[in-house]
């Protein structure tokens, strides 16, 4: 104890490090497995995988991956029919920071979608990798 009290800024910094392993942790487990920008494109591009943006409409306006499909996050358990034909493929889920999409995952999952995973970082870090985005 002598140790702590001493060197107390070692050991808020030590647990602070560890309730941040923890965090990533529980997210991880929440959504599910997340790519990168690169990863997000290889897997677009060699196993043909869906993006699923579940942005709000004017998110989705500004700009979005190229050949994704806009479901915003609150009406993906609703539209679940729609993405069956996409069972068997990956998904990639994206929104503005990779917040939302955590949800997202968790409601594809639990309705049996297997391959299914969230953009890290969501449209932002696609941006600020310099990938294309569209408003077509």
């Amino acid at each position: 104890m002598d140790f702590v009290t001493t060197n107390y800024i070692w050991a808020i910094t030590a647990f602070m490090s560890g309730a941040g392993l923890i965090i990533l942790t529980i997210r991880q487990k929440v959504s599910g497995p997340r790519l990168s920008p690169a990863q997000a494109t290889q897997l677009i591009n060699r196993e043909d995988a869906q993006v699923i943006d579940v942005r709000d409409q004017a998110e989705w306006s500004k700009g979005h991956i190229n050949g994704a499909r806009h479901i915003p996050a609150g009406e993906v358990a609703q539209r679940l029919g729609e993405l069956e034909k996409f069972k068997q493929r990956a998904l990639i889920v994206v929104c503005a920071s990779g917040q939302r999409s955590a949800s997202a995952c968790s409601a594809l999952r639990k309705a049996g979608f297997e391959k299914v995973f969230a953009l890290d970082g969501g449209i932002g870090a696609w941006e600020q990798a310099g990938l294309p985005l569209t408003k077509k």
